[in-house]
């Protein structure tokens, strides 16, 4: 139970606190089991002060210094610690974040050796706790739940998360060097420009992660799944990716308001989505895209849900030819700049695929790039759609614009992709390539 007088004291604030301690040296504070909800205690000294199983819920312990403090088992539920002194202080089990609301204000907090119980982390359930630029190195947290926290900023350098959950966790600018966070849980999290080198990310799931900016160097991503990440601008050398799922990766720069809606490019390897950006965006390099073989094959159609189920399948099947596709999407108005993209792309290809079922721009495009660009096209068209009127002339012009094929369903395309596809494209190379 508490000291009566000591916390009749620490009701007083900082000020009396520090009176009391230079007329008390070496005398330690016996807070626990007392109840200091809601009381001001900004700036407060409680350095190795006994505060276990005390109530300190919406408390402001702004700045306060708690170094070494025991706060096992105490309600922090709510309660302002930015800026805290929280270095060597033990944590455990207690009560940080019930809910997201009433989540414990940890900004700027230094957690320095403090210690968190996993076990009892999961009970407490982190989820939603805000705790950017804390320090953690070196915690162990393995299985723990922080799934939605703000983490952004926080040094988890060789910290131990193996199968933690960290859904939709913002860890945006953290540092997670030598971390281990093999089996976790990362799916739809921030990591954007999170410093990643030598981290163990091995089994873990970062499918549809940010990792916009982020560092990866020596980074373990073996049997991992980073489907549908965004890597615009990702830093990626020597990288493990033995047997992971990497198909979808968006290179192109996030959609932000009052800017040029970019059109989406995905590729399906981490290795070559900065060698694919590089080559849109840098002149010089495009002087070599000639001297290139390519397993590259450009897909040419809309992301409107019901074209890109069958987009999304007819990828996926050439993908077992062990071709490269890139999918472009033409849901967007055309212009110079995409003209030239689409371009660029299509010199790099082995042969173009154009869905005209419900066309959009591409007929404009294919009239742009056609003339000047000695690549097989297979047009493709599902039954029940009307053909594109002006296509007979450009086929009529252009002999390596092949003949229409037409499908019933996705399945149907699928079925046929050898005699549809892959023949009359080959075919079409091999004739192009005759001097």
């Amino acid at each position: 139970m508490a000291n009566r007088a000591h916390v009749a004291l620490v009701r007083r604030g900082s000020e009396a606190i520090k009176e009391w301690r230079r007329a008390n040296r070496g005398t330690r504070l016996d807070l626990s089991m007392a109840d200091l909800s809601k009381t001001s205690l900004s700036d407060a000294d409680l350095r190795q002060a006994e505060i276990s199983q005390a109530n300190l819920s919406r408390a402001n312990l702004q700045r306060a210094n708690l170094s070494k403090a025991n706060l096992r088992n105490a309600d922090l539920n709510g309660t302002n610690l930015k800026e805290a002194d929280l270095s060597k202080a033990d944590l455990s089990g207690a009560k940080l974040a019930r809910a997201a609301r009433r989540g414990a204000n940890l900004c700027r907090a230094d957690l320095r050796e403090a210690e968190f119980d996993p076990d009892l982390l999961l009970e407490a359930n982190l989820s939603g706790a805000y705790l950017p630029n804390a320090y953690l190195p070196d915690a162990k947290l393995r299985g723990a739940d922080l799934s939605g926290m703000i983490l952004r900023g926080a040094r988890l350098n060789r910290a131990d998360l193996r199968r933690a959950n960290l859904r939709g966790t913002n860890l945006g600018a953290a540092h997670l060097d030598s971390a281990d966070l093999s089996g976790a849980n990362l799916h739809g999290a921030n990591l954007s420009a999170t410093t990643l080198s030598y981290t163990n990310l091995a089994g873990a799931d970062l499918s549809e992660a940010n990792l916009i900016g982020a560092r990866l160097l020596g980074t373990h991503l073996e049997q991992a799944d980073i489907s549908g990440c965004q890597v615009y601008g990702i830093s990626v050398w020597d990288a493990k990716l033995e047997g992971t799922r990497q198909s979808n990766l968006v290179i192109t720069a996030p959609r932000l308001p009052g800017r040029f809606r970019e059109p989406i490019v995905t590729v399906d390897r981490l290795e070559v989505a900065q060698f694919i950006h590089l080559l849109l965006h840098n002149e010089k390099i495009r002087d070599v895209i000639d001297t290139i073989t390519s397993k590259t094959v450009l897909i040419l159609g809309r992301f409107k849900p019901e074209r890109k189920l069958v987009l999304d399948a007819l990828r996926e099947e050439l993908r077992k030819h062990d071709l490269v596709p890139i999918l472009f999407d033409f849901d967007i108005p055309s212009n110079r700049d995409v003209t030239e993209t689409v371009t660029l792309l299509a010199r790099m290809a082995r042969f173009i695929v154009a869905d005209l079922t419900e066309p959009s721009s591409i007929p404009q495009e294919l009239q742009a790039i056609v003339p000047d660009l000695l690549v097989p096209v297979q047009p493709l068209r599902q039954e029940g759609f009307e053909p594109w009127s002006m296509f007979f002339d450009l086929r009529r012009k252009y002999h390596w614009v092949l003949d229409t094929q037409r499908y019933q369903t996705a399945d149907d395309l699928i079925a046929a992709v050898g005699k549809k596809v892959l023949e009359p494209t080959e075919a079409k190379r091999q004739e192009l390539a005759r001097p």
